[in-house]
């Protein structure tokens, strides 16, 4: 019986002002140097997050071959960039922050020292009994650093990419609905409410929280599945403070953390799931493309939609249609061909580093 697969967190969507001095940045810090695309275009299919308007944009989507998911840097180009009107707290409503894993925390957070790399303090113990610490990228992003123990390749990087988030909701027990039983993040690791010392040195971080920590317990199936990896996600709920959505006033696309999103496949049986829970496909592909089969993203192409958590944070679905692996070879692979649970062979994944940008 043919069911929905979600091979993993694809990327983190980062709304910058500038996408080739972020990706500088990333690339130095974080390792992301293979360009899957990147694509000067005009974002028409997400109208209801872009003030009904089609709007001009600069993205790149850019991964880091030692493992887990990428970033997607988004950059408006016919319009300011519109920062919160607020100082954002931990508790506000929308994804808060990134999490990275590192091949060895202490070392790394020494790298980043050494580096001039803006970090909010030194290492410190979370509720899983394991040492954190969290950084600031120039453009005001946070970061969590955490050991990681599952690795795709060794390129002797202190860090691989995205390995899950930290997400502000107004009430744990119902976004739950979407994180746990649609995303498949059904394990908890944790599930406190107290005062927090890994988290007081963020903004805001010195309230009382809810926190709980998820991880899936079944591995991740698909092509990319062993380059995206195990990944967590940590829902927060802020207590005795009204939070603030963190997007709100704004456009998708201006500065923050604009979207989580999923490599998937079956995007049919999952629309179906989401309708009866009740969470209806807000933007939808193919229902705006007169090819209902791909939506072209430059070098890459596919079918993707967003649903909103019950927050309004927006979770993006991608099934991969067509990726390059060696772009300058004009050599893509068509992942419709394929059985969608069997991962793509090593050394093509591999082979993904001829893609490798050097700034």
């Amino acid at each position: 019986m043919e069911k929905k697969i979600i091979s993993g967190i694809q990327q983190i969507g980062i709304g910058i002002d500038n996408v080739r001095e972020a990706w500088k940045w990333y690339n130095k810090v974080f390792g992301t140097d293979i360009r899957v695309f990147e694509d000067k275009t005009i974002a028409n299919l997400m109208l209801p997050y872009t003030g009904g308007v089609p709007q001009k944009r600069h993205a790149a989507l850019a991964f880091n071959l030692q493992g887990g998911g990428g970033f997607e840097f988004w950059q408006y180009t016919d319009r300011p960039p519109k920062t919160a009107d607020f100082d954002v707290l931990l508790g506000d409503l929308g994804i808060y922050a990134a999490k990275v894993k590192c091949r060895n925390l202490h070392d790394t957070y020494s790298r980043y020292q050494s580096m001039g790399v803006e970090m909010l303090d030194e290492p410190r113990k979370g509720p899983d009994g394991h040492d954190t610490f969290f950084v600031r990228d120039p453009f005001g992003n946070l970061f969590q650093l955490i050991q990681g123990n599952h690795w795709y390749k060794n390129e002797k990087k202190p860090t691989g990419g995205a390995y899950g988030a930290v997400i502000g909701v107004s009430d744990i027990d119902q976004s739950l609905n979407i994180y746990s039983d649609i995303l498949g993040y059904d394990q908890v690791i944790y599930d406190k409410r107290s005062r927090f010392d890994d988290l007081t040195p963020l903004p805001g971080g010195d309230h009382e929280f809810r926190r709980v920590l998820l991880a899936h317990s079944q591995p991740r199936e698909g092509g990319f599945s062993p380059l995206l990896g195990d990944s967590r996600i940590e829902l927060v709920e802020v207590r005795n403070r009204e939070p603030q959505k963190i997007y709100r006033n704004r456009y998708w696309g201006d500065p923050g953390f604009i979207h989580l999103c999923f490599d998937i496949h079956g995007m049919d049986l999952l629309k179906k799931e989401c309708e009866i829970k009740g969470y209806h496909f807000t933007v939808d592909s193919n229902v705006h493309e007169e090819d209902v089969h791909s939506f072209d993203m430059g070098e890459a192409a596919g079918h993707f939609s967003y649903i909103e958590d019950p927050d309004g944070t927006l979770i993006e679905f991608v099934e991969t249609h067509r990726v390059p692996i060696i772009k300058k070879l004009g050599w893509y692979i068509n992942l419709k061909k394929r059985d969608p649970r069997k991962p793509l062979p090593n050394w093509l994944i591999k082979a993904m580093s001829f893609n490798r940008v050097k700034f």
